[in-house]
């Protein structure tokens, strides 16, 4: 009988390409694998090869809600006795760790990032509540996955353990017919610029994006996901009649995703380096764009940087300066052919 594993997040497991990697992964080397997490508003109909369970949830967003998820996930842990235990993120590991402490099971840390210098809890209590948490735990871990070498230098200096390094890069997807813009509903007299992903939030160049896509002729800019910034954004573009240059898709599978990154002519990564943690980020969409053969500008954040130039799949920007920006979004579709071949 496989021996069983569980997986555990609190985000939307239909658009989480990174989980669904490692429990495919897990699968081929014969565990029974059962991913949980939590079912919200729009999620997305799943179809896995491996067990699912969403837990559906009085608390959406804020403290009620990860007091509420923390609960839950540690009622869920209890009844799996046996079960190999794979925290993600440290917003998942207190159960985990309880539940792995009372009976004695294994437990895997995989940290998508540096989760105590993201920007949203900086100067706030719940910064103190997680680093914590995560102090108390994390010294007494034995298997920690990371993803790069930049943030598991960051864990070892601080808790003088090492992750085992796991690149963030979503499956390569297998060889399918490209919707075209008619059919996604995108104009065919224009080039499309793209950024996208869950993690739209502050400090992620959005704002210069929009300055700067809305300031070139037969350009549109295509944000596709969620975060915290795309409702002043919307805001932004309606007050400024931006409406026919930035057009807002909400996040959606991601086989149906890759139809958008292949359409579009430049796919855009501009995390700044204002904190620690997108300092030092390796976002899964710089790896959507190079899989779909879209080049890409980027910032010059460290690891992003390391493999734009490394692999030649684009051009890196000071993100700050909007016509900087525009010259390489620009230069980068003139150029498309120049621009590859990917990893």
């Amino acid at each position: 009988m496989p021996k069983k594993i569980i997986l555990s997040t609190t985000n939307d497991m239909s658009t989480d390409n990174r989980v669904h990697k490692v429990a495919l992964l897990l699968l081929e080397l014969g565990y029974d694998v059962h991913w949980v997490g939590r079912s919200l508003p729009n999620s997305a109909p799943l179809s896995r090869p491996y067990r699912t369970t969403r837990m559906r949830l009085f608390f959406e967003k804020g403290g009620l809600f990860y007091v509420e998820f923390q609960i839950r996930l540690f009622f869920f842990l209890l009844w799996h006795r046996s079960a190999v235990l794979l925290s993600n993120d440290l917003d998942t590991l207190l159960p985990n760790y309880l539940v792995s402490r009372l009976y004695n099971s294994e437990l895997v840390y995989d940290s998508h990032e540096y989760f105590c210098g993201v920007p949203e809890i900086q100067g706030r209590w719940v910064k103190k509540v997680w680093l914590a948490v995560e102090r108390a735990i994390f010294p007494k871990l034995r298997h920690v996955w990371t993803v790069n070498e930049s943030i598991a230098e960051l864990y070892e200096k601080d808790y003088s353990v090492r992750p085992e390094v796991f690149r963030n890069i979503s499956p390569k997807p297998e060889a399918f017919e490209p919707k075209t813009r008619k059919e996604l509903g995108l104009p065919e007299n224009v080039r499309i610029a793209i950024n996208q992903g869950s993690g739209m939030n502050v400090d992620r160049g959005l704002e210069e994006a929009v300055y700067a896509v809305a300031g070139m002729d037969g350009w549109l800019l295509l944000l596709v996901g969620s975060g915290d910034a795309i409702a002043e954004l919307k805001e932004k573009v309606a007050h400024e009649g931006w409406q026919e240059k930035v057009r807002f898709i909400d996040r959606m599978p991601y086989d149906q995703l890759l139809h958008y990154t292949t359409a579009a002519d430049v796919g855009l990564s501009l995390d700044k380096d204002s904190n620690i943690n997108y300092r030092f980020s390796l976002p899964n969409k710089l790896f959507d764009y190079i899989h779909c053969n879209t080049p890409v500008v980027t910032s010059r954040v460290i690891e992003v940087k390391r493999i734009v130039e490394a692999y030649n799949v684009g051009l890196t920007v000071h993100v700050e300066n909007i016509l900087a920006l525009q010259r390489s979004i620009a230069a980068v579709a003139d150029h498309r052919e120049a621009y590859g071949p990917g990893l």
